[in-house]
């Protein structure tokens, strides 16, 4: 018997997801918008369990399965993730999946269904390494290398967040992937315009040596303003990153995060490793002046629309923070300019080209199903 979803028209597309970062939030909001254009997610949620605010969220949109299964970032080796492809292709066949949406890539290693694979590949130990520390891994991480191209390569369509980041998984993969689709990232933050307070801000996870933290704080000592920074500097392996010279307040939830952003009137993000770059986004709906690391994704995402300082260059970020303070027209054009071009990274947009790639890949699938009723 025919599954109904696909006699009437309503793909289902099993997602992977995990509760433990950003992967969350981006599949939650995706998968709602691909409801409003009549396709269903079933979510398979790997690694921590998630909460039961989460839960209820993932609920409300598809069904939500937890897999008894570790995340690639999580293990020692690749042998830990040796059960995943088997979940995976269970789910397919229990779930009467069309289309599986990997959000690790490394899931798609050794996956055997019979139904297309999107494998989306927001960040990964592999590039960070490239462009934080601009060589290969450690020995201990090379097997993260063949998992992931294993899973690019198995993959009928691979989803990159900026060009920025497709660069670097071609020079950290190769070119055996197939096609890589830039899909821009989206947020649900609602433009903003309250009145700007004489701070700096920045948010981000500072233990992270990405993140790039110290080159901030070693700037502030000749900003003529306070920097106030959000996040943990202590990280879940004991990792710190010392944050002198500035205002730090810690780990925030994400309303007290953005109550400091919308009335900031300068926003920094030094990163050195950003494949899309979320906050930037959230300060930009707000209206808030950017100053960003001149790497490749920011240089793509706010040309025109933000101020660009070398990620390694404390000085470089303290003039051009300063330049900001002492001219009042400049914050004000590029906020409005940042926030201009925040609008075009929509949750619809979104939701609309990752719909177009699913279509793409089920035509003939849904060309037969047609063609049997």
């Amino acid at each position: 018997m025919m599954d109904p979803a696909r006699i009437y028209g309503r793909p289902r597309i099993l997602m992977t997801v995990d509760a433990a970062g950003g992967v969350w939030r981006y599949a939650v909001d995706l998968a709602a918008g691909l409801r409003d254009l009549g396709i269903d997610t079933v979510f398979a949620c790997f690694g921590p369990r998630p909460n039961r605010a989460q839960q209820r969220e993932a609920e409300q949109i598809g069904g939500l399965v937890q897999c008894d299964a570790p995340l690639d970032w999580m293990v020692e080796n690749e042998a830990a993730l040796v059960q995943v492809p088997r979940i995976i292709a269970d789910l397919v066949g229990r779930e009467h999946i069309d289309l599986v949406h990997l959000n690790l890539p490394s899931q798609g290693a050794d996956l055997t269904v019979d139904v297309p694979v999107v494998a989306v590949s927001h960040s990964c130990v592999c590039t960070w390494f490239q462009a934080v520390r601009d060589n290969g891994v450690p020995e201990s991480w090379a097997w993260q290398i063949t998992i992931n191209r294993r899973g690019l390569e198995r993959a009928d369509a691979v989803v990159v967040p900026s060009q920025g980041h497709a660069g670097l998984l071609r020079q950290v993969y190769g070119q055996g992937t197939p096609p890589i689709h830039v899909v821009y990232n989206a947020s649900l933050v609602e433009p903003s315009c309250v009145p700007k307070a004489p701070y700096v801000f920045a948010a981000g996870r500072w233990w992270d040596d990405g993140k790039n933290g110290p080159v901030l704080a070693a700037a502030a000592a000749s900003i003529q303003w306070p920097v106030i920074m959000a996040g943990a500097n202590i990280g879940p392996n004991g990792q710190h990153t010392a944050l002198p010279n500035i205002d730090h307040r810690g780990e925030l939830d994400h309303g007290e995060t953005m109550g400091l952003m919308r009335e900031a009137a300068i926003v920094v993000s030094p990163s050195l490793y950003e494949p899309f770059g979320l906050a930037a986004l959230e300060a930009a709906r707000s209206s808030g002046a950017l100053v960003l690391a001149d790497i490749p994704t920011y240089r793509e995402l706010w040309h025109g629309a933000a101020l660009f300082a070398d990620p390694r260059d404390p000085a470089a970020f303290g003039e051009a923070i300063n330049r900001l303070i002492a001219d009042k027209s400049l914050r004000a054009t590029l906020g409005k300019q940042a926030q201009a071009r925040s609008l075009t990274f929509s949750p619809v947009r979104q939701a609309q080209a990752m719909s177009g790639i699913y279509d793409r890949l089920l035509a003939p699938a849904h060309a037969l199903n047609a063609a049997e009723l």
